[in-house]
């Protein structure tokens, strides 16, 4: 019999973990004085209980290392098991959401995805909007070590390209993420705390800004007002920029210039230049076409296209205007930006720069093979040759992802969405965006609207997407439980 006690150990450990942080948001509710905080007490009893319980009821299985096998159930599992009671508080508290909506609000926080079913934020109690940021700030710190430590092992969709030398963990994979996750962790933390004081200088309260700090970092997009940070002013949304494109860089080259004070490490590293590149053409294309095409000012055309471009781009799902008024050229730009991403190893989502970068070496040696067949070509990617196992699991993940992409438009559209609302919804969920397109579910909109079955889908899609796919299409294969 397989033995998924180890697994459901590391999951008890950090569902107990997840009813200890529930105290944070009962402590702010409790100073609020609006008497909900007996909500988050009730959830973290509730949750530290029944993960104390599981991993109690495994202890006698702990080892030092795991298989690659229960590797690939601890990466889904986790990800299954927190939202399953971080919905809780929203299902207890003042919203009087039904389940379904409860899990979807925690799986889009934890996934970061940045997708609500809420709607009046500014009205919730201190405590629930904390709890919203806390969600999207572990889910961040969390799929910085999944992406850093166990991706690369379980050789999904080219992450194996950053299992370098100073990070191998082949065989000792819990030992050596605790060590690299201790490191992550400082950077994280130091930058939340960076942007939330950046927040508080630009004009927000220290709560806003705390809040929204820890949604930033984590590339997350949950806001504390239904306006986004269209209730904030322009400082705010310039430096939402900065700390948006700091958080979507490879966090292991923070810890690397901590060590070594150079920057070289950090602008030497093709995926960032390439990220920055794409990002700075993104900007200045649709800046012009704005400023052309709208004869709109300058500097809020800048400060908006910049804004808004930004964060989906690194999929944080912010916004600071209803962007689909910009005209079907826009609406179409938006939505082909946010398959891009961010870097591998940050906290940001969907395809990533790394394996358009891969994907393009190998359409480029292939020309270079048809205009010369006795050639001998071999791709690289930053001075290393790629072999033909990375190419095919990159190859093999965009092929997945569309495929998923078409399958769960379909899906959506069978439970009565509309086409756009479908295809966009299909996008946001598995890329992790946040707002679809359309009056619905639009940067304007929220996900309310859609049927229990609808949330569902794009809830599993949200999972599927944040873990690479691969990993969690895995588990529904026969070989995966064969001994």
């Amino acid at each position: 019999m397989y033995d998924i006690r180890p697994v459901a150990y590391v999951i008890g450990l950090l569902v107990a973990c997840l009813g200890a942080t529930m105290l944070l948001p009962m402590l702010v509710d409790l100073a609020e004085g609006r008497g909900q905080w007996p909500v988050f007490l009730e959830s973290a009893i509730i949750t530290m209980f029944c993960g104390g319980l599981i991993a109690l009821a495994c202890s006698n299985a702990v080892q030092e290392g795991l298989t690659i096998q229960q590797t690939f159930l601890l990466t889904t599992g986790v990800w299954v098991a927190l939202p399953i009671f971080g919905a809780l508080p929203f299902v207890l508290g003042a919203t009087e959401a039904s389940y379904t909506d409860a899990f979807f609000e925690a799986m889009s926080g934890l996934t970061t995805t940045g997708s609500t079913v809420f709607s009046g934020l500014e009205d919730l109690p201190k405590g629930l909007l904390l709890w919203r940021g806390l969600l999207q700030w572990l889910g961040g710190i969390g799929i910085i070590v999944v992406a850093m430590v166990f991706l690369p092992e379980l050789r999904v969709g080219g992450m194996q390209i950053f299992k370098t030398e100073s990070f191998d963990t082949f065989g000792k994979i819990l030992p050596r993420a605790t060590q690299i996750s201790s490191s992550i962790s400082t950077i994280y933390v130091s930058l939340t705390l960076a942007c939330a004081g950046a927040y508080i200088l630009a004009g927000m309260n220290t709560f806003d800004a705390t809040v929204h700090a820890m949604t930033t970092l984590a590339t997350g997009g949950f806001a504390n007002y239904d306006a986004s940070f269209g209730a904030f002013g322009p400082a705010v949304e310039y430096v939402a920029v900065v700390f948006m494109i700091l958080a979507a860089l490879p966090f292991v080259r923070y810890v690397q210039l901590s060590a070594t004070r150079e920057l070289r490490a950090v602008f030497d590293d093709r995926q960032i230049r390439g990220f920055l590149l794409t990002a700075l053409v993104l900007v200045l294309f649709m800046l012009l076409w704005r400023v052309v095409s709208a004869d709109v000012a300058l500097e809020p055309a800048l400060r908006r296209v910049l804004f808004n471009m930004v964060s989906i781009l690194t999929g944080t799902g912010y916004a600071s205007e209803d962007y689909s008024g910009w005209g079907p050229f826009a609406v179409l730009a938006f939505f082909f930006v946010g398959l891009i991403g961010g870097c591998a190893g940050s906290t940001s989502c969907s395809v990533k720069v790394f394996r358009y970068q891969l994907l393009f070496a190998s359409i480029k040696v292939q020309l270079k093979r048809i205009r010369s067949p006795h050639g001998v070509f071999i791709p690289r990617y930053d001075g290393r040759p790629i072999d033909d196992l990375l190419l095919s699991s990159v190859i093999s993940f965009f092929v997945v992802f569309v495929v998923s992409l078409g399958v769960l438009s379909v899906a959506l559209s069978l439970t009565g969405l509309d086409f756009i609302t479908s295809v966009s919804g299909a996008a946001t969920a598995i890329a992790n965006i946040g707002p679809g397109l359309g009056p619905e579910i639009g940067p304007s909109g929220n996900f309310a609207g859609l049927n229990d079955t609808a949330k569902w889908i794009m809830s599993f899609a949200m999972l599927a997407g944040r873990l690479e796919l691969l990993a969690v299409l895995a588990l529904f294969t026969p070989r995966f439980w064969r001994e």
